[in-house]
C-alpha cells in the first residue's frame, strides 16, 4: 500500500425531488447571485429549469441562465459564459445537466476567477489556475462523476484538442442528485453513462502495485454493481432503484475513492478516447468501450497479476490453464457486456475509421499532451498509442 491523501468534501442531497431544496442550499452557502449553466434544452422541455429557476425565487437568489453546452464541451462557450458570469456579478455557477455541463461550469469559475487569463492555457498546460467561483450541480446524467470529482474535459473547436485537467479548486460545492431525473435518457446514452463509469473506476483498478484489499472490494462492488444494474435499465428504464445505485456509482468512481492506496492511475484509454472526442465528437462513453478490449489486450501480459484479479473478482471468470488465458477471458467477458448493453467494441462499430495519416496525428496529439508517456498498467509512448489505434479498428 502507498501512502495517499484523500480529499472528497462536496455536500451530496441525493433522492426524490432533491432539486426543490437548490435555493435553500445555496442561501445556505450565502450566495445571492448566481450563474445557471445547461445543455441543449432537455432541462427545458422537462421543466427542470423552471423548478430550479422557481426554487432559487423562493430563497431570494437573483439568477442569469446560459444554455447550448454539447457533449465534448467547447470553449467558446466556457468564454462566453465567463463574460455572462463576470457582467452578471456571479458568485457561482449552477450546473444543471451531466458531465459536459459541469466540466464546462468548472471552465467557466477558472476564467471568472482570472480574467487577465484565457482559461485554455490551463488545460493546454501552460500555468496552473491559481482560483475557481464556486460551483454546484443538479445533476440530470449518471456517467462522468464530475458532480464529485477535481477533473473537467474541454474540447477546442478551433484545434480539435480535447483536454483534461485535474485540481481541487474546481471541485463542485455541492450535488444535488435525483435519479428521477435519469429516467428520460435514451437507452445509448444511459449505457454510454454506465460505460463510462466503469472505466472510470478500471482506470485506478489496473496498476502495479500498491494495491488495498478494502480498496480493490469497493472498486470490485462498484463495478459488479453497475453491470447489474446497467442490465436492468436495458430493459426497465424507469426502474428508480438501478437509477439510483447507477447515479451513485457514477459520484463514487470519480471521486478517487475506488483508487486508493495504488501507485497512481492508468487513464491511458481515457487519453485515447480525447484524441477521438476531439477529431471525431464521438459520445465519450462508447469512445471508451470501442478502444478498451484494444488497449487492454496490448498491455495485460505488463499487468498479468491485475488482469487475472480482475477476470475472477470482477467478471466471475473460472480460472483457466494458465494466467493469460484467465485474463484474456475476462477481457472478452468485458467486452461480452459491452455489446449487451449495445455499446462498440471497436472504432469501427463506433462509426469512425481514422486513415493511417489521422492515426498518427492522434497518438502524436495524446503523446504531446501527455509529456511524452501514459500509463500505470504499461507505460504507452506514441508508437504504443498508434499501435492501439490500429488494433482497436
Amino acid at each position: 500500500m502507498f501512502n495517499f491523501e484523500y480529499y472528497a468534501p462536496t455536500r451530496v442531497i441525493f433522492g426524490r425531488d432533491a432539486e426543490q431544496r437548490t435555493g435553500a442550499l445555496l442561501r445556505e452557502l450565502g450566495v445571492s447571485r448566481v450563474l445557471i449553466h445547461y445543455g441543449r434544452g432537455s432541462a427545458v422541455k422537462s421543466g427542470l429549469l423552471d423548478r430550479v429557476s422557481a426554487s432559487l425565487d423562493g430563497a431570494g437568489i437573483a439568477h442569469t441562465s446560459l444554455g447550448g453546452v454539447v457533449p465534448n464541451p467547447r470553449v467558446s462557450k466556457v468564454r462566453e459564459g465567463a463574460q455572462l458570469a463576470r457582467q452578471f456579478g456571479a458568485e457561482l455557477i449552477l450546473a444543471v445537466g451531466g458531465g459536459s455541463v459541469i466540466d464546462s461550469s468548472k471552465a467557466i469559475g477558472y476564467a471568472v476567477a482570472e480574467p487577465e487569463h484565457d482559461v485554455w492555457e490551463i488545460y493546454d498546460r501552460k500555468r496552473a489556475p491559481k482560483a475557481c467561483l464556486p460551483v454546484a450541480c443538479v445533476l440530470t446524467i449518471a456517467a462522468a462523476g464530475s458532480e464529485m470529482s477535481n477533473s473537467s474535459v474541454i474540447t477546442n473547436e478551433d484545434t480539435g484538442e480535447k483536454r483534461g485537467y485535474r485540481s481541487d479548486l474546481c471541485r463542485p460545492k455541492l450535488a444535488i442528485m435525483n435519479p428521477e431525473l435519469t429516467a428520460t435518457l435514451p437507452p445509448y446514452q444511459t449505457a454510454a453513462g454506465c460505460t463510462d463509469i466503469l472505466m472510470h473506476t478500471l482506470e485506478r483498478y489496473f496498476t502495479q502495485g500498491g494495491n488495498m484489499e478494502l480498496t480493490d472490494q469497493i472498486a470490485g462492488g462498484l463495478m459488479r454493481t453497475v453491470m447489474k444494474n446497467a442490465l436492468i435499465l436495458r430493459d426497465d428504464p424507469a426502474n428508480y432503484d438501478a437509477r439510483a445505485e447507477v447515479m451513485w456509482a457514477s459520484s463514487l468512481s470519480h471521486n478517487d475513492l475506488t483508487g486508493l492506496g495504488a501507485n497512481g492511475m492508468d487513464f491511458a484509454s481515457h487519453g485515447l478516447e480525447h484524441e477521438l472526442g476531439g477529431m471525431f465528437d464521438v459520445t465519450h462513453g462508447a469512445g471508451l468501450s470501442a478502444v478498451w478490449p484494444s488497449w487492454a489486450r496490448y498491455v495485460y501480459r505488463d499487468c498479468l497479476p491485475r488482469f487475472v484479479k480482475f477476470a475472477r473478482d470482477v467478471m466471475g471468470v473460472e480460472p483457466g490453464a494458465s494466467d493469460e488465458e484467465t485474463a484474456l477471458q475476462g477481457i472478452a467477458a468485458l467486452e461480452d457486456f459491452f455489446r449487451s448493453i449495445h455499446m462498440p467494441v471497436t472504432l469501427r462499430e463506433l462509426g469512425v475509421e481514422p486513415t493511417e495519416e489521422q492515426i498518427l496525428a492522434m497518438a502524436a496529439s495524446f503523446a504531446g499532451s501527455a509529456g511524452g508517456k501514459k500509463g500505470t498498467a504499461k507505460e504507452l509512448y506514441e508508437a504504443d498509442m498508434a499501435a492501439i489505434y490500429r488494433m482497436a479498428l
